[in-house]
């Protein structure tokens, strides 16, 4: 089976919208055969996600999320790779412990995934997270989020993945299912 090459450059790019967490670009591609295309593209700067799990539960979160209109969002712990210079590693351990107040002694690199490649560069690193204990000082989820802990029996994975409609949470959480089984 043979195909034609693909290869593509990026001729231009116009800003359309600079914001606090996205910025929206027009660019225009030329391929290989000469002809050209024009893509509306997200551009962010990533992400973590953590799976944390102690012998008993998962922990997750409930937040709302305007954009899809669920005013209880059931997810991993996860946030932005925000900070400059700071590895996702120690992006999600900061994450960790501002959003649900834990740390976790042993760390668990699960997969480096792009989230919606059709319009966004957005790439999302999710994490393993065992051996947990209370972070310390108060945990600070941020002025402007309203999350609820939620410590999830691991004997009901299942009713958490039926619980949940965000992507890096199901693949998350099937990432950890799969350790499981193998382990």
């Amino acid at each position: 089976m043979s195909h034609e090459p693909r290869d593509f450059e990026r001729v231009a790019t116009r800003t359309i919208h600079e914001g606090r967490i996205v910025t929206l670009t027009d660019e225009t591609y030329r391929y290989a055969d000469g002809k050209t295309a024009d893509r509306e593209i997200v551009r962010t700067t990533g992400a973590v996600a953590i799976v944390a799990v102690d012998d008993e539960h998962v922990w997750l979160v409930r937040q709302p999320r305007e954009a899809v209109g669920d005013p209880d969002s059931l997810e991993v712990p996860a946030g932005r790779l925000d900070v400059d210079g700071e590895a996702p590693l120690a992006t999600a351990q900061r994450e960790l412990a501002e959003e649900i107040g834990l740390r976790a002694a042993d760390w668990k690199p699960l997969k480096v995934y792009r989230s919606s490649v059709g319009f966004t560069d957005e790439v999302v690193h999710v994490f393993l997270a065992e051996g947990l204990s209370e972070a310390d000082g108060e945990h600070d989820s941020g002025e402007d989020e309203r999350i609820e802990v939620v410590r999830w029996p691991l004997a009901d994975l299942d009713g958490a993945l039926a619980a949940t409609h965000d992507s890096k949470t199901v693949l998350g959480l099937l990432l950890y299912e799969r350790l499981r089984r193998v382990s």
